[in-house]
């Protein structure tokens, strides 16, 4: 099937030949003739595949017909949990629009000026993109006119669900048009997400493309035990030293220890800086902007980045920390491995997350195989690798090989070392220090300045 048999408005179709797309994705193939058709969906669709053009080529080809009716309100209303998700959908928006006629995309995000919102929401508006809690805020201001509004999609729903958003996506609906066409993308179609599309859907078309297993196929997963902060930073350093390495998204627990880590590795001599909530709007998109340039070669995100980004050149996912739930863990690793290319996700344990571990590989289905590294070997003793756990042997267990195992890989080079791991460190070596929260901190920094580089890894 090619796109041109999906029976989208040509102008979409040539903007797709444009992108370098020819043959629809499963998700597309399934989603557009029943959005097409009118009618209401329900989907989960493995990451990296084309989710976003699987509602975005119908909403444009929807603003390829004339407004049923009169007024300067959006049309097509996409709702989603994070600022970078919105950005993604408004950047596919234009993409894919660009050769309709007058095609209005508003972004409504938090941590953008009220001002520069309230100019653009008075001017005719075709596709609005918002996060709930900015979007409630115009509501309630009756900035926001949904009487043109046609089509309302939810995108990572599940996500909006896990962060509280629910009551404000609902808000929201009631404020729209009940003729309107509605969708919900999401990660699972558990029984929390059924509950609410019955509160949203009209006889919705479900559509289930993937196991979590299968969005795994493509990503080499690896399991290091750490002893502790110092060992742990040893490790990252020799990882990220990997010749394979393009790009790497570092996943750490708290806003704090992202900063305090992409400080440390910028000091070290990496591009690095860190992508967290607490930035604001315009720091955010710099630091991404750095990213998909090429500028960054190392993102330390908090989980507010594991949605949203697509960025092929990043070809690894490095959980510093692991994620507090397991769904979490597939959307983190998603990063890395799309569309097809082949990624490498590493986590860092210590022996309190095997109860962690195994929740995690219960939920993916697949074993996450341990490794060693030759002159960072774990003090702690490891699980056996028959632990009970029965699923489907992972990427890494397939392979005969594994890039970072291999003696030949100890010869990399890198321009700075981590000072902590010296030998001589006058007694300050942290080889051993418990994980307790209140030493996390700045367990980050070099024993020699801890301050070295703390401002220099920020967006300039």
């Amino acid at each position: 099937m090619s796109f041109e048999d999906l029976n989208l408005n040509p102008s979409i179709i040539k903007a797709i030949q444009d992108a370098g797309y020819t043959t629809p994705t499963p998700i597309q193939k399934q989603a557009i003739p029943e959005l097409l058709a009118g009618h209401d969906i329900m989907a989960s669709a493995q990451t990296g595949t084309g989710k976003t053009a699987a509602f975005m080529l119908p909403a444009l080809h929807l603003l390829a017909t004339p407004a049923k009716t009169p007024g300067r309100g959006p049309r097509v209303l996409v709702l989603t949990p994070t600022r970078e998700l919105a950005l993604q959908v408004s950047e596919a928006a234009l993409k894919y629009g660009k050769y309709l006629p007058r095609t209005k995309v508003v972004s409504i995000l938090g941590g953008m000026p009220y001002p520069l919102q309230n100019k653009l929401l008075s001017q005719p508006v075709d596709i609005l993109v918002a996060t709930p809690g900015r979007l409630i805020d115009h509501i309630q201001r009756g900035r926001i006119d949904f009487k043109r509004l046609e089509m309302l999609v939810l995108d990572e729903a599940d996500r909006m669900l896990d962060m509280g958003f629910i009551d404000d996506v609902e808000t929201i609906a009631a404020a729209t048009p009940a003729t309107r066409q509605t969708l919900l993308f999401s990660a699972t179609l558990d029984g929390a997400i059924d509950k609410v599309a019955a509160k949203l859907l009209k006889s919705p078309k479900r559509i289930q493309v993937a196991s979590q297993k299968a969005r795994l196929d493509n990503i080499e997963q690896r399991l290091h035990y750490v002893d502790d902060m110092s060992h742990k930073n040893r490790l990252l350093n020799h990882v990220l030293r990997d010749e394979a390495l393009k790009q790497a998204i570092v996943f750490t627990a708290t806003k704090r220890d992202a900063d305090t880590l992409a400080d440390n590795l910028y000091a070290q001599g990496y591009a690095a800086a860190a992508l967290h909530g607490d930035m604001n709007q315009r720091e955010r998109t710099r630091t991404l902007t750095k990213l998909r340039s090429g500028g960054l070669r190392v993102l330390v995100a908090t989980d507010v980045a594991a949605r949203g980004i697509d960025i092929a050149d990043i070809t690894h996912v490095i959980n510093f920390d692991l994620p507090k739930f397991a769904e979490d863990y597939v959307h983190r690793i998603g990063r890395t491995g799309r569309a097809g290319a082949a990624g490498v996700a590493v986590s860092f344990a210590s022996n309190r997350d095997s109860a962690h571990l195994t929740k995690i590989e219960r939920y993916t289905g697949q074993r996450i195989a341990s490794h060693i590294i030759p002159g960072l070997e774990p003090r702690i003793k490891q699980r056996p690798q028959s632990s009970g756990f029965n699923g489907a042997p992972s990427v890494a267990q397939k392979r005969k090989r594994t890039p970072l195992a291999q003696n030949g890989r100890q010869n990399f080079s890198a321009p700075h070392e981590f000072k902590g791991n010296s030998n001589n460190d006058n007694g300050n070596n942290r080889r051993g220090r418990p994980f307790d929260q209140e030493n996390r901190g700045n367990s980050f920094r070099t024993n020699s300045n801890p301050k070295a580089g703390y401002q220099s890894a920020r967006p300039k």
